[in-house]
């Protein structure tokens, strides 16, 4: 069935297309959980929810040519996690002036290729949870600083500020584990 065909009949409420919708699409869609998630359990939950969203909102999808399904459901995904984690207050964002960023040598683009992804995505994961939702916004989803703000409930100044300090503790965690 074709992505258009699978949305059309998700709309209408057939659960074997809702089936085959999460069987094509929750691998994708649980990496996404993963990466604002702090263990497995909770992004399952997060999957979960943003599929209950998912088909309770299949009226607002509107078919924009090939790819265009994945890009909304990864687009519904996100804004229910984000949603969870600001719901759940487990996004804690650090003022400007209250913490020093380390200087650290940021790890060149060889460092990163040579290290195994699973351990890049480990040490992503072991950032507190406002760095890691502003760098997974900004780095992996390529939203603006502006877009971010707005859906953390942030200035944008302090979405880039957070994402300094990602990066930061990110490059000293690289760092270690290379030597």
């Amino acid at each position: 069935m074709s992505e258009q065909n699978i949305a059309e009949q998700c709309r209408k409420g057939d659960n074997a297309a809702r089936a085959e919708l999460y069987k094509a699409y929750s691998p994708r869609l649980m990496a996404v959980c993963t990466r604002y998630a702090s263990c497995r359990e909770e992004a399952e939950d997060l999957l979960h929810d943003a599929f209950l969203r998912i088909f309770a909102r299949m009226d607002s999808f509107r078919w924009k040519g090939e790819g265009s399904l994945r890009a909304w459901l990864e687009q519904v995904t996100r804004t229910t996690v984000v949603d969870n984690l600001r719901q759940s207050q487990s996004l804690t964002f650090v003022p400007l002036g209250d913490v020093e960023l380390e200087s650290t040598d940021e790890p060149t683009a060889d460092d990163i290729y040579r290290m195994d992804v699973n351990e890049l995505m480990r040490l992503i994961s072991e950032l507190p949870a406002g760095y890691r939702a502003v760098f997974n916004l900004y780095c992996i989803d390529g939203l603006p600083h502006k877009e971010i703000a707005r859906l953390l409930g942030i200035k944008e100044n302090s979405s880039a500020s957070q994402l300094a300090r990602a990066k930061a503790m990110l490059a000293k965690k690289i760092k270690e584990l290379q030597n």
